[in-house]
């Protein structure tokens, strides 16, 4: 097994893998897994690949369960890169791509996650998992744990759109409304976490879930040939995808897979919600709690990421940035793509073409550029949260 240890993203603690641990018991950072790299290498090549399944299991040397008996598994991952030549010749920029994580598993690139993470779970003799969410992530969970044959406790904000309390119920999972935003239904669902002993599956609340998330990065370099864009913009909520790919292109590096060579970074966030971007302008290394946070991009509605810390880093490291847009701008998003390419891209999408839109006139990326911009899930599951303001 490559996986060696867990290693504290704060302290110097590291932990033996094998054992059920959320975060570092040291200073309460969140904890990433480490793989014997050197090892992983020997059969983790391109020509090995051209033959390998098409899921996010491809990469299982680097993934904390390698046994394909274990997988819980619905097909995730290995998602289209779609060149976007109308939306970029309409920003006048000449390479634009969009990463379609809409045809995942419950329809959105949460099923990376939830499948890495429900899968440990069950290896570690877990019963019931347990998380809160703005929607995507408790479908999600509830599919995987049906997979696995656990229980599932999804606590979900109050306004949650009606269709993700229908698909999550479906799944057999038991959802709570909560009073509040995802941050309250965290708090709620962590105290039941630790009075009942279920498998907290939080975002970067235990070790495994970034590593499914990871696994985009290691798609897109694949997907390109073994380089990487120039720039990424990724909806940044809770950051778990945008780290879990910083950390990928660095195992990467290690590998021989890629150079050094990195994406500038652009965390993209709606101005009703945007502690990182605020954060990130104040050269701060951690975002403080974002007050009366709203979004009608329920994604991106996070006053609070566990992981800022890790998000703001990756961003100053890339030398990328940080960037806000309207709810109208969200929707034109949205509308723009659509129009473009035919692609009806979830809120958080359409955010990222807003924010790709407002670069380019900035003059912070040039036409020659090449850009990744990512669409987290499908529009469809989002009817209710849009139609306020389309």
């Amino acid at each position: 097994m490559a996986l060696t240890r867990l290693d504290c993203t704060k302290c110097d603690r590291t932990y033996a893998p094998g054992v059920v641990l959320n975060l570092c018991t040291a200073c309460n950072a969140p904890l990433f897994a480490r793989y014997d790299l050197e090892r992983a290498a020997r059969t983790l090549r391109p020509e090995a690949l051209a033959t390998r399944e098409r899921s996010m299991w491809r990469y299982h040397e680097v993934m904390p369960v390698e046994d394909p008996a274990q997988w819980l598994t619905l097909g995730e991952g290995w998602t289209p890169l779609l060149p976007t030549p109308r939306l970029g010749a309409r920003m006048g920029m000449k390479r634009v791509w969009v990463k379609d994580e809409s045809g995942n598993p419950t329809g959105s690139f949460k099923a990376r996650g939830l499948s890495a993470a429900v899968t440990m779970a069950k290896v570690l003799g877990a019963k019931a998992v347990c998380l809160p969410s703005a929607g995507n992530a408790g479908s999600a969970l509830g599919a995987y744990a049906a997979r696995g044959g656990l229980e599932a406790h999804v606590f979900v904000p109050k306004d949650i759109a009606s269709l993700f309390l229908m698909e999550t119920r479906a799944y057999g999972a038991h959802v709570e409304t909560v009073d509040g935003l995802i941050t309250d239904a965290g708090r709620i669902c962590a105290g039941l976490a630790k009075e009942h002993g279920w498998y907290e599956c939080a975002t970067l609340k235990e070790p495994y879930r970034v590593e499914g998330k990871k696994t985009m990065g290691y798609e897109l370099a694949e997907q390109l040939g073994w380089t990487l864009p120039d720039v990424i913009l990724y909806p940044t909520g809770g950051g778990t995808g945008l780290i879990g790919m910083w950390k990928a292109f660095e195992e990467m590096e290690t590998m021989g897979l890629i150079g050094s060579k990195r994406p500038r970074m652009v965390a993209v966030q709606a101005e009703g919600c945007a502690p990182i971007v605020k954060a990130h302008a104040e050269g701060k290394p951690d975002a403080p709690m974002w007050p009366g946070a709203t979004t009608h991009a329920h994604g991106l509605r996070v006053p609070k990421a566990l992981g800022d810390f890790l998000i703001l880093r990756a961003v100053k490291e890339s030398g990328g940035t940080a960037v806000a847009v309207t709810e109208a701008e969200i929707i034109q998003g949205v509308k723009d793509i659509s129009a473009a390419e035919g692609l009806f891209v979830a809120p958080e999408g359409g955010a990222c073409v807003a924010a790709l839109r407002k670069l380019q006139a900035a003059g912070q990326v040039t036409p020659d550029e090449s850009v990744v911009v990512f669409n987290t899930g499908t529009g469809f599951k989002y009817v209710e949260n849009m139609a306020p303001l389309w």
